[in-house]
């Protein structure tokens, strides 16, 4: 027995032919429409979704060789935050304001651009108290991204007295939410950023300065330069990622999560044998449900970003296509957040 109605609306991403394979020649169609309850894939706990946000992989599961999405016709939408309408599992009880992100959600499995929703039980976090769902949707998967990476970081020993840490791709949904959570931990946070109009926001965040895309991205003959980072998050990959590894202090770490910068890593093991460092990977779809929880909590507490509600875009499920189009451009500043039902 099913709470959600026979029919409700979302945002749909089709491709143009027999099936998601045909993506890339046919391309897809995409916007808002009817959606069958009884197409929505088996799970314990069902969902009245009230926000979601958008994200760059978002984006590319609705346009053809995003190489994101799975399964034709998708919803997509890798965040969703709502009220339980119904559940097979007692810890989730009905009235329960939850959220949900990661796992395959948004991909291979419909996501949170929808008025319902059915997810395992598994994939769903309890909203901690402190949390609006709007909130919640504000750090989303980027937020949780960049909490991990901190956890990640201060597990390997970083503490504020051990010197500055660098974020780059500050200006994007992890980055900035990285600036926040450091600065308020009392770190001195150095931004780094492609886009010059976003210096007095990052500095609002608590960044203490902000460089130039160019200083982080220059070629370097030297495989090791003048220690400088006691740690670092990059969300950008590519030659960005190789200066931070030339320029860490012994025994620093970088934690890595993007490759807008490109997937190729040039460097040399001297970092790595010379100074002790370490690069770590973040993979925020797969952390296990307990851990998942446990981070949120801390989200809504000591993890809490400065600046958590500021610069938010809204839109709707109808105005998603332009939303969507220019976070692939790199047109977005701060967060976009879809606000789906009342």
């Amino acid at each position: 027995m099913t709470a959600i109605p026979t029919t409700f609306r979302a945002f749909v991403a089709a491709a143009e032919g027999d099936g998601a394979g045909d993506r890339a020649n046919h391309g897809v169609t995409r916007g808002v429409r009817t959606f069958a309850e009884a197409d929505l894939p088996p799970g314990e706990v069902e969902v009245r979704v009230s926000w979601s946000s958008v994200n760059y992989k978002d984006g590319l599961a609705a346009i053809p060789n995003g190489k994101v999405a799975r399964i034709s016709p998708l919803i997509p939408g890798i965040d969703l935050a709502g009220e339980v309408v119904a559940s097979e599992d007692l810890a989730i009880p009905v009235g329960a304001a939850v959220l949900a992100h990661g796992h395959d959600l948004g991909v291979a499995r419909h996501g949170g651009f929808a008025e319902y929703q059915r997810v395992p039980a598994g994939w769903v976090v309890p909203l901690p108290a402190g949390l609006t769902a709007r909130l919640a949707m504000a750090v989303g998967t980027a937020g949780f991204t960049a909490a991990l990476s901190v956890i990640r970081l201060e597990e390997r020993g970083l503490r504020p007295s051990n010197g500055p840490v660098l974020v780059t791709g500050a200006s994007g949904g992890v980055g900035s939410t990285a600036v926040g959570i450091l600065a308020r931990r009392g770190y001195e946070v150095w931004a780094a950023t492609g886009k010059p109009d976003q210096d007095e926001r990052l500095r609002h965040l608590g960044a203490e300065g902000v460089l130039a895309r160019e200083e982080v991205t220059a070629e370097s003959a030297r495989p090791l330069e003048s220690e400088r980072w006691a740690g670092a998050v990059d969300c950008v990959g590519g030659a960005t990622l190789s200066y931070i590894l030339r320029t860490l202090r012994r025994g620093g770490t970088v934690v890595a999560s993007g490759n807008t910068g490109g997937p190729a890593l040039a460097t040399t093991v001297f970092p790595f044998i010379l100074r002790s460092v370490a690069l770590v990977g973040i993979d925020s779809a797969v952390v296990p449900i307990a851990e998942r929880r446990a981070t949120w909590e801390r989200i809504a507490t000591d993890l809490r970003p400065n600046g958590l509600g500021d610069a938010l875009t809204e839109v709707t499920l109808d105005t998603l296509p332009e939303a969507l189009d220019a976070i692939l451009a790199g047109r977005a500043r701060g967060r976009w957040i879809v606000r789906i039902g009342g």
